[in-house]
């Protein structure tokens, strides 16, 4: 029998067809503009493709994948949610997660991490694994092993060598909704999750946190090389024609450190600062790289000099998808500057740049979702190329 399960005709012996991936940003509640983004994306390819009120983002993706937030997310559309499923989802359900613990117990962390296990558990289901019969596409979920000190990028790929279900530590055993929990254990917000891989061996149980405190916050590229490096075993054909990776942010923002020249500015005031500017840096990292070897066809300028890196004639046009760059896949990214001056480019100066830049704001969900659609108009099914 096929280690694929049910999804064997659709990824067996598939190698050299066309593959397409989405990837999906850590970011707390700001989960809500990625799933207004997606919302859009599935509203349009469901017309284009002729899949009607039935179609899924499982059903033209074959790889989803996401860190934190959008580990979440990604989880939701690998079950065959849809995005309006994991936006009702995260609406009624955001307050619940982000449930204050009791002020003695906020030397830990400020939010119980209860109410997120429940409600983890009743929308992937207690019992849910990685198995290919529990998800409708190839998922990834990126942690922190804190015991080891090293990302854990944990994915659904059966044939990977930590996914053999003849080992008692497979990763595939491990429950969905746990996995989900330890990648959105974000340190201050939420208590680190300990997941044991073999019950039978007490060396094999971890403590995770949250994915976004590696270089993956967003794991676009990280997918791009789990899906066609030979060690990870998917071997999926690179080239523009062959693979498609969409990458969505959950908005972001440079800041301003304001006395940063103080002589007396402290240690911890320094060091306070450094979790947001590395995961800001990382992001735009692996957004760069993306860009350097794939074939970007959409995405805001990266900085003052090298621009959006989208390929442009002697006029500055962009140039058509033919002729073919030879570029290793496909790229568009999806992301809203949270700024004032970004707010105010999308038509939203009413917003507040510092209610819609945390990761808690549960109040301003409403602004969020305002943000998202405006970054939804953005999308083009040329964006897609041929892979629509």
């Amino acid at each position: 029998m096929s280690v694929w399960g049910k999804l064997g005709s659709r990824y067996e012996g598939k190698e050299n067809e066309k593959h397409k991936i989405l990837s999906l940003d850590g970011g707390g509640i700001r989960g809500i503009l990625t799933l207004e983004v997606l919302a859009r994306m599935e509203e349009m390819l469901a017309e284009a493709t002729g899949g009607g009120s039935g179609f899924r983002l499982c059903d033209y993706f074959d790889f989803v994948g996401g860190t934190s937030t959008g580990a979440i997310i990604a989880a939701g559309i690998a079950r065959g949610m849809s995005a309006k499923e994991l936006l009702d989802f995260y609406q009624k359900t955001g307050p619940a997660m982000f449930d204050k613990q009791v002020l003695w117990k906020r030397w830990n962390a400020l939010y119980k991490s209860k109410p997120l296990k429940k409600e983890l558990q009743n929308v992937f289901g207690a019992k849910t694994t990685l198995k290919p019969d529990d998800l409708k596409c190839l998922l990834l979920a990126v942690t922190r092993n804190r015991t080891t000190d090293s990302p854990w990028p944990i994915s659904s790929n059966p044939q990977a060598k930590y996914n053999d279900t003849a080992r008692p530590d497979c990763n595939l055993k491990i429950r969905l909704w746990q996995l989900v929990r330890a990648s959105t254990a974000a340190p201050v917000f939420f208590p680190p999750e300990v997941l044991h891989w073999d019950p039978e061996d007490i060396s094999k149980a971890f403590v995770f946190v949250d994915g976004g405190l590696t270089p993956y916050n967003n794991p676009a590229f990280l997918m791009y090389r789990m899906a066609t490096e030979p060690g990870y075993r998917l071997n999926w054909d690179s080239g523009e024609d062959k693979l498609l990776v969409m990458s969505i942010g959950t908005g972001a923002a440079a800041s301003l450190v304001e006395g940063v020249e103080d002589p007396d500015r402290g240690l911890i005031d320094n060091v306070a600062g450094l979790p947001n500017a590395l995961m800001y840096a990382a992001m735009i990292d692996q957004d760069t790289n993306c860009r350097s070897i794939g074939r970007c066809v959409h995405g805001a300028a990266l900085d003052r000099e090298i621009g959006d890196m989208i390929p442009r004639d002697e006029n500055r046009k962009k140039i058509p998808l033919s002729p073919d760059f030879g570029r290793r896949f496909l790229y568009a990214r999806y992301n809203a500057d949270l700024s004032r001056d970004g707010l105010n480019a999308l038509g939203l100066p009413g917003i507040e740049p510092k209610n819609v830049q945390k990761l808690d704001s549960i109040e301003y969900i409403p602004d969020l979702r305002k943000v998202g659609r405006k970054v939804a108009e953005e999308i083009k099914l040329e964006h897609f190329g041929s892979f629509v």
